[in-house]
């Protein structure tokens, strides 16, 4: 499987039952479900991470230093986008550094 088709049905995996909760059932959200939906984005994020990070090879050091800075941005500002933006841009700017 691609790594874009991997990507893409993570995020439809994530998006359907977020969409049925909200939107099929008309009626409130139970504070339980709302919690879970809190976790969804931070379990999909190792699920794609992890991998990519075991298979690299000699590619190592400069994938752990990407990770630890997409883990601080993440932790820092408890936004998704921010740590995956952050990850990948250090990631590229410090392979052509290194």
């Amino acid at each position: 499987m691609s790594p874009l088709l991997t990507i893409v049905l993570m995020g439809v995996v994530t998006f359907i039952p977020r969409w049925a909760g909200l939107r099929l059932s008309g009626r409130e959200v139970p504070p339980f479900w709302l919690r879970f939906f809190n976790y969804v984005p931070l379990a999909v994020f190792p699920a794609l991470i992890v991998p990519e990070i075991a298979g690299a090879g000699s590619g190592i050091p400069v994938r752990l230093a990407a990770l630890l800075i997409a883990a601080l941005v993440l932790f820092r500002f408890r936004a998704l986008w921010a740590g995956l933006l952050s990850g990948m841009a250090a990631f590229w700017l410090l392979r052509l550094l290194l």
